[in-house]
């Protein structure tokens, strides 16, 4: 059974003197037949302590345990299985620090000792960011624009009832406004392998992309909204086991657009569309996960494949089918080198409105060196490889904290270099009136040097220095992972 952390205090006589005995026990000498046979001994657990989590209720941390009361396990396997169940806890997101401790009771018993120190949850913010895709294409395509800014407030409260729930709102205004909500929850079950999400947004800007040309977005504003969007969802997801998580998706979206954005691009809603697109979607999402930390990976691997159909038949002109796959492995090396790799295919079908054009160039399927350039094509492949090497790493305890959530404070630095390629076929569209074809058709490959910081709250920021095939080079700031 796992004891809640309030009921604990009763038990610390218990644990310290368990521990107590474990350390006896280590300091007494054994020869290497006897620990021979120790290592292979079958063991059997008993109780499973928890302890630290105030607000996270028990079963969100033992649903990520391999090991139950009652279960048998070799002791010989016993520290790779708890170290593979401290990965799984931390990476739900709800904690600074995980360590599962093996408290041995004589002669064939092990008890486990869970302690966790939890994140702080609620995460008010301004919202002052800029509305282009990366900091780069703002700087260099938008001559650094203030007035390209967006400005709001959003909302992520982060275990919502201690169920690892959350929610999210955003009010954001600016060059770009929007509005958003969402709820996700994990577990709706008892057997905690079910779940649900739930999506609304409304968006109106008055500063619209309505066309690409030399793989670059051209906007228009205008003195009132150019177009107004309405989109809800509601999501399925299914967790069977620890590292593969499905998920079915259904979506409506609702767009109505100005005859300003018609006359500069026929092409925006397709032909027919009256200023208006309406569809319903549907999206079907497998992941395997078995990377050590998600949002800094070291070790592990992960896999993703995504089906998706817009436009089910009954409103309107979009039919739309994307196929989406991506594969992530990495390799630690020893002595602090690390090795990392990054394929992803992405497929549709070519005829589409130009709002449901897909590119190379948004989030993780980017080649490096071409972050202000959108590649745009109904087929693309990008590979992505970086070898890195941890130069400094470092956590320290700020105990006279009065929040403490804030007290665990690591720091790491990691100097790495890094070589990318990809391939966009052109859409049918571009190639009839010859435009946004330089990069198309053809292999792009970027590579380069550069430092990540990972900072606490898994906050990395990535400086680089890249070169491309078309002989440009420069400096590229980005924050979160590579992939």
């Amino acid at each position: 059974m796992t004891l809640p952390a309030q009921k604990f205090v009763g038990e610390w006589g218990y644990v310290l003197a368990v521990l107590f005995a474990s350390v006896v026990n280590a300091q007494t000498p054994a020869n290497s037949a006897s620990d021979a046979a120790f290592d292979g001994k079958l063991m059997t657990v008993g109780r499973v302590i928890i302890i630290g989590n105030k607000k996270t209720k028990d079963r969100i941390i033992s649903r990520e345990l391999s090991l139950k009361p009652g279960d048998t396990i070799r002791m010989n396997k016993v520290a790779e299985t708890l170290l593979w169940d401290k990965r799984k806890i931390y990476n739900l997101r709800l904690f600074n620090l995980v360590n599962i401790r093996i408290l041995e009771i004589p002669p064939a018993t092990i008890d486990l000792l869970v302690e966790v120190e939890e994140r702080w949850y609620t995460w008010p913010a301004p919202i002052f960011e800029l509305s282009d895709r990366n900091f780069n294409e703002w700087w260099q395509n938008y001559n650094h624009d203030f007035n390209r800014v967006n400005y709001g407030i959003k909302l992520d409260q982060y275990n919502v009832r201690g169920r690892n729930e959350t929610l999210r709102l955003q009010a954001q205004f600016g060059f770009s406004q929007r509005f958003e909500l969402s709820y996700t929850i994990p577990y709706i079950d008892k057997k905690q392998k079910q779940g649900l999400v739930f999506e609304y947004s409304y968006s109106n800007p008055r500063n619209l992309a309505f066309f690409t040309n030399d793989h670059k977005l051209e906007f228009v504003r205008g003195s009132s909204a150019l177009r107004t969007s309405q989109a809800i969802g509601i999501g399925y997801t299914y967790r069977k086991n620890f590292f593969e998580i499905h998920q079915l998706f259904v979506g409506y979206r609702n767009s109505v657009i100005k005859d300003t954005i018609e006359s500069l691009n026929d092409n925006y809603f397709g032909a027919n569309s009256f200023l208006k697109q309406r569809y319903a979607s549907f999206q079907y999402q497998f992941k395997s996960e078995h990377r050590d930390v998600i949002l800094y990976p070291l070790k592990g691997y992960q896999i993703t494949v995504t089906l998706q159909r817009n436009g089910l038949g009954f409103e309107g002109n979009v039919n739309q089918w994307i196929a989406n796959a991506t594969y992530a492995h990495h390799w630690d090396l020893g002595k602090s080198f690390y090795l990392s790799n990054f394929t992803a295919g992405y497929l549709s079908n070519p005829d589409q409105p130009y709002n449901l054009f897909s590119a190379l160039g948004y989030q993780r399927q980017i080649v490096r060196g071409y972050e202000v350039y959108v590649i745009e094509g109904p087929r693309f492949v990008v590979n992505k490889t970086t070898f890195k090497k941890r130069i400094f790493s470092k956590t320290w305890r700020w105990e006279e904290s009065p929040l403490e959530q804030f007290r665990h404070l690591p720091f790491a630095v990691y100097l790495k270099v890094f070589g990318d390629w990809g391939y966009v076929e052109n859409y049918p569209y571009y190639r009839e009136k010859q435009i946004n074809t330089r990069l198309a058709n053809k292999i792009l490959a970027g590579y380069g040097s550069g430092l990540d910081l990972v900072m606490p709250y898994d906050v990395v920021f990535r400086f680089e220095y890249t070169f491309t095939a078309e002989g440009t080079q420069g400096f590229v700031f980005n924050i979160k992972k590579e992939f």
